[in-house]
């Protein structure tokens, strides 16, 4: 059990995490007919665009900006209830705009949320505003504008996600310099659904602090090393990588081989619900399927806090609670 070990959680897409309990209340709020997309309490899909079309139709219940809060205030609240210290949730502006409520009433429900959940139980919690790759280099470069517009103290990242075959990583460097001239953390999904060559990719536009999935670079040994050298954290994610089998099982999931080779790791949960996962059962399969021992567990969670991208006094007030 890890029910005693502090958590930190950096990777996590915040319409990805809604419960199903609270998605089918919405949906019964809004009369949206969802019954395709949850059934007995679990979203359904089956590949990975299956899941993307399940993820936008389960974000339809939430409309207004107090949904947001409400949905962000109940993902932190379970992530307290566990013992989790920190929380960087992904959060894309496009999508406040897309929904018709527009970003600034988005990203003001999501604080809201995250003031909330900090009254009650003390956890932490930061924004990473993404672009979505599928809608193209000026779509991403666009979010990164709103992010450094924005002046909002709880945006403290930047991060690309969505379909990663689509374009090259080059294609949407501009929108990185945007984000890393406005002092932003930069992450950057990679490694994932495509092999090692991308994460090598990520490093060479990017040069990010950290990157979103990476575990394809266990194909690479050279970049192994590499990552190894520049420090590079890794937000990995065992059980999203198994649920959409970019390895078969984890007997075969990198994430030891990848520590071993002096790799920076933290452990993440992704979109949980979707994945039937949660941050308690990735921290549970640390230990019990990987054989991490509690020591080594809250060394990646020290990784975690060390590679937050939050100001120096609150890394040090994180520090202070493990």
């Amino acid at each position: 059990m890890t029910s005693h070990l502090k958590k930190v959680e950096l990777h996590c897409h915040l319409e990805g995490a809604a419960p199903p309990e609270l998605t089918l209340a919405q949906a019964r709020k809004y009369n949206i007919d969802i019954s395709a997309y949850l059934k007995d309490g679990a979203y359904v899909w089956h590949d990975f665009a299956s899941f993307l079309e399940c993820y936008d139709k389960i974000s339809e219940v939430y409309k207004t900006a107090e949904d947001y809060a409400l949905l962000t205030e109940t993902y932190l609240a379970e992530l307290a209830d566990i013992g989790t210290i920190y929380s960087e949730l992904i959060v894309s502006p496009d999508h406040g705009k897309r929904i018709g409520l527009g970003a600034d009433a988005y990203i003001e429900g999501v604080c809201e949320g995250i003031r909330r959940a900090k009254a009650v139980s003390g956890i932490e919690a930061r924004l990473i505003v993404t672009g979505e790759r599928h809608f193209g280099p000026e779509s991403v470069i666009g979010a990164a504008e709103y992010a450094a517009k924005a002046g909002n103290p709880l945006i403290t990242g930047f991060n690309l996600a969505g379909e990663e075959r689509m374009g090259r990583v080059a294609d949407y460097a501009r929108a990185f310099d945007i984000a890393r001239d406005a002092g932003f953390g930069l992450t950057i999904h990679a490694g994932e659904v495509c092999g090692a060559f991308s994460v090598a990719d990520a490093l060479d536009a990017v040069r990010p602090a950290r990157i979103g999935h990476g575990v394809r670079a266990i194909e690479d040994a050279d970049l192994i090393k590499r990552l190894a050298d520049l420090g590079t954290v890794l937000e990995v994610c065992p059980g999203s990588n198994i649920a959409l089998k970019v390895f078969p099982d984890f007997q075969s999931h990198p994430v030891r081989a990848l520590k071993q080779a002096g790799v920076r790791v933290t452990i993440s949960s992704d979109d949980p619900p979707f994945f039937h996962t949660s941050l308690e059962r990735e921290y549970e399969l640390a230990s019990d399927v990987f054989g991490f021992s509690d020591a080594e567990i809250d060394e990646m969670t020290r990784t975690g806090i060390e590679a937050a991208f939050v100001d120096e006094a609150t890394r040090q007030a994180l520090f202070a609670r493990l």
